[in-house]
């Protein structure tokens, strides 16, 4: 049975996509698109709730839960629009991007922080990137999809290296260089620069990512062989 919130999220989500039908106009590709998403949304927390130990969303979880309809919405114009509707989404994609810096103060503040959250605040900003690079990449090309995929590749290189999964420390840097990435990706989309300061500010950005990921694959690695050595010892 799906939860409650989860449900009124999926909810919010067809809703948001009627407004923004509404304001710019979605075709069935659109709708097809921003629905799918939600409904994939909903089906991921209710799989993550059936495995945690919380029997319901937090106040921070449902700021995410907010944030991911307006990622909906950013979904639905990109597959429908083409491209056409840049200022609508930047808009939207902008306002999803500042209510990060929300949900986890509301975790910290309201003693609600849990992996469950944390994951879907991960995947959330891991999406919104990835549909990010896809609009960028209609303008400075097919390279720019690196930024969007090297997430889910490295979850894909867990499954063949399984120490990948070890937890990785608190650290500012990686959060920063995750904040870039969606920042230098509305910026080039919008427009507002100029294609050769785009092309440049975005390879900065894919050359931090690539450093942030480089930098705790290296840690994953060192904390892997000092595991494995005390065991090829004995």
């Amino acid at each position: 049975m799906i939860n409650p919130g989860i449900f009124l999220g999926v909810l919010v989500q067809l809703a948001l996509l009627g407004t923004l039908d509404a304001v710019a106009g979605l075709g069935p590709l659109g709708w097809l698109a921003g629905a799918a998403y939600g409904i994939a949304v909903g089906g991921f927390l209710t799989y993550g709730l059936s495995r945690s130990t919380a029997r319901s969303l937090g106040p921070a979880d449902a700021v995410t839960l907010a944030r991911s309809g307006l990622v909906g919405c950013v979904t639905a114009l990109v597959v429908d629009t083409a491209g056409r509707e840049i200022v609508t989404m930047v808009v939207i994609a902008s306002v999803a991007l500042a209510l990060d810096a929300v949900d986890g103060q509301v975790a910290r503040r309201t003693g609600t922080a849990s992996p469950l959250g944390a994951r879907f605040d991960m995947e959330v900003d891991a999406y919104l990137i990835l549909v990010l690079s896809v609009v960028v990449a209609q303008s400075l090309g097919p390279w720019v999809l690196t930024i969007g995929a090297m997430r889910y590749a490295f979850v894909a290189a867990s499954r063949l290296w399984p120490w990948l999964n070890t937890p990785l420390p608190p650290s500012m840097a990686r959060k920063t260089v995750a904040a870039v990435q969606g920042i230098v990706l509305v910026a080039v989309a919008s427009t507002v620069l100029p294609p050769w300061a785009g092309f440049v500010v975005t390879l900065g950005a894919l050359g931090l990512l690539t450093w942030s990921f480089g930098r705790d694959t290296w840690w994953l690695l060192e904390q892997h062989a000092f595991r494995a050595v005390p065991a090829e010892i004995a």
